[in-house]
């Protein structure tokens, strides 16, 4: 029983870990035709990024993973 409850803790740590990593904050979005674009603040940085690579974001993989680069001062 005890190894039982140590497994899950150690599961619902590591899920928390990854889900702590880095948060994605969608700070606007636009629609034009088909295509969906949304700007995100992740780790104190902006970027512009498509449905594929929002969906990216969320599951964890970083920006620097995606080779994103963010938004210039000019943006």
């Amino acid at each position: 029983m005890a190894s039982s409850v140590s497994r899950q803790n150690a599961k619902r740590a590591a899920v928390r870990k990854a889900l702590d990593r880095h948060k994605v904050y969608i700070t606007a979005q636009r629609f034009s035709g088909d295509t969906y674009e949304a700007r995100v603040l992740v780790d104190g940085e902006v970027y512009w990024v498509d449905e594929l690579r929002l969906s990216q974001l969320r599951a964890g993989i970083s920006p620097s993973e995606l080779e994103l680069v963010p938004e210039g001062d000019g943006g």
